[in-house]
Protein backbone atom coordinates (compact mmCIF):
# COMPACT_ATOMS: atom_id res chain seq x y z
CA UNK A 1 0.00 0.00 0.00
CA UNK A 2 1.35 3.41 -0.96
CA UNK A 3 0.62 6.38 1.30
CA UNK A 4 0.83 9.84 -0.20
CA UNK A 5 0.97 12.72 2.28
CA UNK A 6 -1.37 15.54 1.34
CA UNK A 7 -0.07 19.10 1.29
CA UNK A 8 -1.93 21.54 3.49
CA UNK A 9 -4.75 23.17 1.58
CA UNK A 10 -4.36 20.92 -1.45
CA UNK A 11 -7.86 19.51 -1.22
CA UNK A 12 -9.88 22.54 -0.21
CA UNK A 13 -11.24 23.10 -3.68
CA UNK A 14 -14.54 21.54 -4.60
CA UNK A 15 -13.19 20.56 -8.04
CA UNK A 16 -10.38 18.49 -6.52
CA UNK A 17 -12.77 16.76 -4.14
CA UNK A 18 -15.24 16.03 -6.94
CA UNK A 19 -12.54 14.52 -9.13
CA UNK A 20 -11.34 12.38 -6.22
CA UNK A 21 -14.86 11.11 -5.63
CA UNK A 22 -15.37 10.28 -9.32
CA UNK A 23 -12.08 8.38 -9.35
CA UNK A 24 -13.06 6.49 -6.20
CA UNK A 25 -16.50 5.56 -7.56
CA UNK A 26 -14.93 4.28 -10.78
CA UNK A 27 -13.12 1.53 -8.86
CA UNK A 28 -15.12 -1.71 -8.38
CA UNK A 29 -16.63 -1.86 -4.90
CA UNK A 30 -14.65 -4.96 -3.92
CA UNK A 31 -11.36 -3.23 -4.73
CA UNK A 32 -11.94 0.10 -3.00
CA UNK A 33 -9.79 1.16 -0.10
CA UNK A 34 -11.21 1.95 3.30
CA UNK A 35 -12.55 5.27 4.42
CA UNK A 36 -12.36 7.59 7.38
CA UNK A 37 -15.19 9.99 8.22
CA UNK A 38 -14.40 13.21 10.11
CA UNK A 39 -16.93 15.50 11.82
CA UNK A 40 -16.05 19.19 11.44
CA UNK A 41 -17.66 20.95 14.40
CA UNK A 42 -17.17 24.53 13.22
CA UNK A 43 -18.50 24.33 9.65
CA UNK A 44 -21.28 21.74 9.94
CA UNK A 45 -19.77 19.13 7.65
CA UNK A 46 -18.32 15.65 7.47
CA UNK A 47 -15.20 15.01 5.40
CA UNK A 48 -14.80 11.61 3.73
CA UNK A 49 -11.23 10.37 3.31
CA UNK A 50 -9.91 7.62 1.04
CA UNK A 51 -7.50 5.99 3.50
CA UNK A 52 -5.31 4.38 0.84
CA UNK A 53 -4.50 7.53 -1.11
CA UNK A 54 -4.92 9.88 1.86
CA UNK A 55 -7.27 12.02 -0.18
CA UNK A 56 -10.47 13.78 0.80
CA UNK A 57 -13.10 12.53 -1.64
CA UNK A 58 -16.21 14.36 -0.40
CA UNK A 59 -17.54 16.95 2.01
CA UNK A 60 -21.11 16.46 3.26
CA UNK A 61 -23.22 19.15 4.95
CA UNK A 62 -24.93 17.55 7.95
CA UNK A 63 -26.18 20.34 10.22
CA UNK A 64 -24.99 22.47 13.10
CA UNK A 65 -22.05 21.49 15.25
CA UNK A 66 -21.46 17.84 14.31
CA UNK A 67 -19.44 15.94 16.91
CA UNK A 68 -19.84 12.24 17.66
CA UNK A 69 -20.34 9.81 14.78
CA UNK A 70 -20.59 6.06 14.28
CA UNK A 71 -20.83 3.67 11.33
CA UNK A 72 -23.38 0.91 11.03
CA UNK A 73 -21.74 -2.51 11.26
CA UNK A 74 -22.07 -3.09 7.52
CA UNK A 75 -20.70 0.37 6.75
CA UNK A 76 -23.84 1.36 4.82
CA UNK A 77 -24.92 4.20 7.11
CA UNK A 78 -23.08 6.89 9.04
CA UNK A 79 -24.82 8.43 12.05
CA UNK A 80 -23.72 11.93 13.10
CA UNK A 81 -24.81 13.81 16.24
CA UNK A 82 -25.63 17.46 15.45
CA UNK A 83 -26.56 20.18 17.94
CA UNK A 84 -27.98 23.68 17.99
CA UNK A 85 -26.29 24.36 21.33
CA UNK A 86 -23.62 27.05 20.74
CA UNK A 87 -20.00 26.11 21.23
CA UNK A 88 -18.66 27.41 24.54
CA UNK A 89 -14.93 26.81 24.80
CA UNK A 90 -12.98 27.76 27.94
CA UNK A 91 -12.66 30.23 29.55
CA UNK A 92 -16.30 31.21 28.87
CA UNK A 93 -18.23 30.61 32.14
CA UNK A 94 -21.15 28.20 32.04
CA UNK A 95 -23.53 30.95 33.18
CA UNK A 96 -22.68 33.06 30.13
CA UNK A 97 -22.82 30.08 27.84
CA UNK A 98 -26.33 29.25 29.06
CA UNK A 99 -27.50 32.72 27.97
CA UNK A 100 -26.40 32.32 24.38
CA UNK A 101 -29.19 31.68 21.84
CA UNK A 102 -29.58 28.07 20.77
CA UNK A 103 -31.44 26.38 17.94
CA UNK A 104 -33.29 23.39 19.39
CA UNK A 105 -34.66 22.53 15.97
CA UNK A 106 -31.12 21.75 14.85
CA UNK A 107 -30.69 18.94 17.40
CA UNK A 108 -30.72 15.46 15.91
CA UNK A 109 -28.79 12.59 14.40
CA UNK A 110 -28.02 12.95 10.70
CA UNK A 111 -28.04 9.67 8.74
CA UNK A 112 -25.65 9.52 5.78
CA UNK A 113 -25.94 6.94 3.01
CA UNK A 114 -22.31 5.96 2.48
CA UNK A 115 -22.97 4.65 -1.04
CA UNK A 116 -24.22 8.01 -2.32
CA UNK A 117 -22.49 10.18 0.31
CA UNK A 118 -25.72 12.09 0.82
CA UNK A 119 -27.87 12.70 3.87
CA UNK A 120 -30.78 10.28 3.86
CA UNK A 121 -32.73 11.52 6.89
CA UNK A 122 -32.55 13.25 10.26
CA UNK A 123 -33.53 11.45 13.46
CA UNK A 124 -35.15 13.71 16.05
CA UNK A 125 -36.21 13.51 19.69
CA UNK A 126 -32.79 14.15 21.24
CA UNK A 127 -31.42 17.33 22.82
CA UNK A 128 -27.88 18.67 22.45
CA UNK A 129 -26.56 15.26 21.37
CA UNK A 130 -22.81 14.88 21.73
CA UNK A 131 -21.95 11.29 20.89
CA UNK A 132 -23.71 8.33 19.34
CA UNK A 133 -23.19 4.56 19.45
CA UNK A 134 -24.90 1.67 17.68
CA UNK A 135 -26.09 -1.58 19.23
CA UNK A 136 -24.63 -4.93 18.28
CA UNK A 137 -27.74 -5.86 16.27
CA UNK A 138 -27.77 -2.45 14.56
CA UNK A 139 -31.36 -1.71 15.57
CA UNK A 140 -30.67 0.83 18.32
CA UNK A 141 -28.73 4.04 18.60
CA UNK A 142 -27.51 5.26 21.98
CA UNK A 143 -27.23 9.05 22.07
CA UNK A 144 -25.82 11.17 24.91
CA UNK A 145 -28.08 14.20 25.48
CA UNK A 146 -25.51 16.45 27.11
CA UNK A 147 -27.75 19.22 28.42
CA UNK A 148 -30.44 16.83 29.69
CA UNK A 149 -28.13 14.49 31.67
CA UNK A 150 -29.55 11.43 29.96
CA UNK A 151 -29.02 8.73 27.38
CA UNK A 152 -31.62 8.44 24.63
CA UNK A 153 -32.21 5.18 22.77
CA UNK A 154 -33.46 5.47 19.19
CA UNK A 155 -34.92 2.77 16.97
CA UNK A 156 -32.90 2.93 13.74
CA UNK A 157 -35.70 1.44 11.63
CA UNK A 158 -38.63 3.50 12.87
CA UNK A 159 -36.49 6.54 13.63
CA UNK A 160 -38.00 7.31 17.00
CA UNK A 161 -36.93 7.44 20.65
CA UNK A 162 -37.83 4.27 22.57
CA UNK A 163 -36.17 4.99 25.92
CA UNK A 164 -34.65 7.82 27.96
CA UNK A 165 -32.27 6.97 30.79
CA UNK A 166 -31.11 9.45 33.43
CA UNK A 167 -27.35 9.32 33.91
CA UNK A 168 -24.81 11.78 35.38
CA UNK A 169 -24.30 15.43 34.53
CA UNK A 170 -22.93 16.31 31.10
CA UNK A 171 -22.85 12.83 29.58
CA UNK A 172 -20.48 12.57 26.65
CA UNK A 173 -18.80 9.30 25.72
CA UNK A 174 -20.99 6.29 24.96
CA UNK A 175 -19.85 2.82 23.96
CA UNK A 176 -21.59 -0.54 23.60
CA UNK A 177 -19.76 -3.68 24.68
CA UNK A 178 -18.69 -6.18 22.00
CA UNK A 179 -21.00 -8.86 23.45
CA UNK A 180 -23.96 -6.48 23.21
CA UNK A 181 -24.83 -6.63 26.93
CA UNK A 182 -23.69 -3.28 28.28
CA UNK A 183 -23.67 0.40 27.37
CA UNK A 184 -21.29 2.71 29.21
CA UNK A 185 -21.66 6.49 29.42
CA UNK A 186 -18.99 8.90 30.68
CA UNK A 187 -20.37 11.77 32.79
CA UNK A 188 -17.99 14.72 32.56
CA UNK A 189 -19.18 16.80 35.50
CA UNK A 190 -19.95 13.80 37.69
CA UNK A 191 -16.51 12.22 37.16
CA UNK A 192 -18.28 8.91 36.71
CA UNK A 193 -19.32 6.16 34.33
CA UNK A 194 -22.90 4.90 34.09
CA UNK A 195 -23.32 1.19 33.38
CA UNK A 196 -26.56 0.38 31.53
CA UNK A 197 -28.16 -2.89 30.48
CA UNK A 198 -28.31 -2.63 26.68
CA UNK A 199 -31.45 -4.79 26.44
CA UNK A 200 -33.62 -3.55 29.31
CA UNK A 201 -32.19 0.00 29.30
CA UNK A 202 -31.90 -0.14 33.10
CA UNK A 203 -29.20 1.87 34.86
CA UNK A 204 -27.28 -0.77 36.83
CA UNK A 205 -24.36 1.06 38.44
CA UNK A 206 -22.55 4.38 38.52
CA UNK A 207 -18.84 4.30 39.37
CA UNK A 208 -16.31 7.06 40.01
CA UNK A 209 -13.30 7.40 37.70
CA UNK A 210 -10.89 10.23 36.87
CA UNK A 211 -11.83 13.88 36.53
CA UNK A 212 -13.88 14.88 33.48
CA UNK A 213 -14.08 11.47 31.76
CA UNK A 214 -14.47 11.84 28.02
CA UNK A 215 -14.24 8.51 26.20
CA UNK A 216 -13.72 4.79 26.78
CA UNK A 217 -12.87 1.52 25.10
CA UNK A 218 -13.93 -2.06 25.90
CA UNK A 219 -11.75 -5.14 25.99
CA UNK A 220 -12.79 -7.78 23.43
CA UNK A 221 -14.28 -10.01 26.15
CA UNK A 222 -16.48 -7.12 27.41
CA UNK A 223 -15.24 -7.65 30.97
CA UNK A 224 -13.29 -4.40 31.30
CA UNK A 225 -13.18 -0.87 29.92
CA UNK A 226 -10.59 1.90 29.86
CA UNK A 227 -11.72 5.47 30.58
CA UNK A 228 -9.88 8.74 29.82
CA UNK A 229 -9.85 11.52 32.44
CA UNK A 230 -9.25 14.86 30.76
CA UNK A 231 -8.92 17.11 33.83
CA UNK A 232 -6.44 14.98 35.81
CA UNK A 233 -4.49 13.36 32.94
CA UNK A 234 -5.62 9.90 33.99
CA UNK A 235 -6.70 6.63 32.45
CA UNK A 236 -8.83 4.31 34.59
CA UNK A 237 -9.79 0.68 34.18
CA UNK A 238 -13.17 -0.58 35.38
CA UNK A 239 -14.59 -4.10 35.53
CA UNK A 240 -18.02 -5.19 34.35
CA UNK A 241 -20.83 -5.49 35.08
CA UNK A 242 -20.47 -3.91 38.55
CA UNK A 243 -17.71 -1.45 37.70
CA UNK A 244 -15.58 -2.78 40.56
CA UNK A 245 -12.73 -2.94 40.96
CA UNK A 246 -11.98 0.52 39.61
CA UNK A 247 -8.28 1.28 39.34
CA UNK A 248 -6.15 4.05 37.89
CA UNK A 249 -4.15 2.45 35.11
CA UNK A 250 -1.77 5.31 34.37
CA UNK A 251 -1.05 8.93 35.24
CA UNK A 252 0.06 10.89 32.19
CA UNK A 253 2.13 14.07 32.20
CA UNK A 254 0.39 17.14 33.55
CA UNK A 255 0.20 18.80 30.12
CA UNK A 256 -1.89 15.94 28.75
CA UNK A 257 -5.65 16.26 28.43
CA UNK A 258 -6.79 12.71 27.58
CA UNK A 259 -9.88 12.48 25.36
CA UNK A 260 -10.16 9.76 22.70
CA UNK A 261 -9.46 6.11 23.53
CA UNK A 262 -8.88 3.13 21.21
CA UNK A 263 -7.76 -0.35 22.21
CA UNK A 264 -5.69 -2.52 19.87
CA UNK A 265 -5.88 -5.82 21.74
CA UNK A 266 -3.99 -7.74 19.05
CA UNK A 267 -0.91 -5.55 19.48
CA UNK A 268 -1.37 -5.05 23.21
CA UNK A 269 -1.73 -1.27 22.96
CA UNK A 270 -4.10 1.36 24.26
CA UNK A 271 -4.09 4.63 22.30
CA UNK A 272 -5.18 7.84 24.05
CA UNK A 273 -5.30 11.27 22.42
CA UNK A 274 -3.93 13.98 24.74
CA UNK A 275 -5.76 17.08 23.46
CA UNK A 276 -3.66 20.14 24.26
CA UNK A 277 -0.76 17.74 24.86
CA UNK A 278 -0.53 17.37 21.08
CA UNK A 279 0.18 13.65 21.08
CA UNK A 280 -1.23 10.15 21.16
CA UNK A 281 -0.10 8.26 24.25
CA UNK A 282 0.66 4.59 23.62
CA UNK A 283 0.02 2.53 26.76
CA UNK A 284 0.29 -1.11 27.72
CA UNK A 285 -3.27 -2.05 28.79
CA UNK A 286 -1.97 -4.87 30.99
CA UNK A 287 0.30 -2.93 33.35
CA UNK A 288 -0.25 0.72 32.44
CA UNK A 289 3.30 1.21 31.21
CA UNK A 290 3.69 4.21 28.93
CA UNK A 291 5.26 2.82 25.76
CA UNK A 292 5.67 6.28 24.27
CA UNK A 293 3.93 9.29 22.74
CA UNK A 294 3.48 10.20 19.09
CA UNK A 295 3.34 13.90 18.21
CA UNK A 296 0.40 14.24 15.82
CA UNK A 297 -0.72 17.88 15.70
CA UNK A 298 -2.66 20.61 17.44
CA UNK A 299 -5.22 19.38 20.00
CA UNK A 300 -6.00 15.85 18.84
CA UNK A 301 -9.40 14.77 20.20
CA UNK A 302 -11.17 12.05 18.27
CA UNK A 303 -9.15 9.07 17.13
CA UNK A 304 -9.90 5.81 15.35
CA UNK A 305 -8.10 2.63 14.33
CA UNK A 306 -8.39 1.23 10.83
CA UNK A 307 -10.20 -2.14 10.76
CA UNK A 308 -6.88 -3.97 10.31
CA UNK A 309 -5.22 -1.99 13.10
CA UNK A 310 -2.37 -0.82 10.87
CA UNK A 311 -3.22 2.87 10.99
CA UNK A 312 -4.51 5.32 13.55
CA UNK A 313 -6.36 8.52 12.60
CA UNK A 314 -6.52 11.62 14.82
CA UNK A 315 -8.75 14.68 14.37
CA UNK A 316 -6.67 17.78 15.08
CA UNK A 317 -9.07 20.65 15.80
CA UNK A 318 -7.12 23.93 15.51
CA UNK A 319 -5.08 22.85 12.50
CA UNK A 320 -8.06 21.52 10.55
CA UNK A 321 -6.46 18.24 9.57
CA UNK A 322 -6.28 14.52 10.29
CA UNK A 323 -2.99 12.80 11.08
CA UNK A 324 -2.36 9.20 10.02
CA UNK A 325 -0.09 7.14 12.28
CA UNK A 326 1.58 3.91 11.18
CA UNK A 327 1.06 1.65 14.19
CA UNK A 328 4.07 -0.54 13.30
CA UNK A 329 6.55 2.34 13.40
CA UNK A 330 4.49 4.71 15.58
CA UNK A 331 5.21 7.59 13.20
CA UNK A 332 2.98 10.05 11.37
CA UNK A 333 3.04 9.11 7.70
CA UNK A 334 0.74 11.80 6.37
CA UNK A 335 -1.93 14.42 7.02
CA UNK A 336 -5.15 15.28 5.22
CA UNK A 337 -6.73 18.72 5.29
CA UNK A 338 -10.40 18.54 6.29
CA UNK A 339 -12.99 21.10 7.45
CA UNK A 340 -12.99 23.59 10.29
CA UNK A 341 -12.61 22.26 13.80
CA UNK A 342 -12.39 18.50 13.19
CA UNK A 343 -13.81 16.80 16.30
CA UNK A 344 -14.44 13.09 15.78
CA UNK A 345 -13.31 10.40 13.38
CA UNK A 346 -14.38 6.85 12.55
CA UNK A 347 -12.78 4.39 10.15
CA UNK A 348 -14.36 1.56 8.23
CA UNK A 349 -15.03 0.06 4.81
Amino acid sequence: MTWIPVRSGALRGSVAASLALIAWLSVPAGERAGRAYVSNEDDGTVTVIDTQRLAAIATIAVGKRPRGLVLSHDGASLYVAVSGQPKCPPPLPEEQCAKLPRDRQADGVAVIDTATLKQARMLKGVTDPERVEISRDGRSLFVTDEDAARLSVLDTVRGRVVAKISVGREPEGVRASPDGRWVLVTNETGNSVAIIDARTHALLHTVLVGKRPRDLAFTPDSRSAYVSGEADASVYRISLPSGAPTTQLVQLRKEARPVGVALDAARGRLYVSTGRGGTVAVISPQDGKLIGEVAVGARPWGLALSPDGRHLFTANGPSGDVSVVDTDTLTVIGKVTVGQGPWGVVAGP
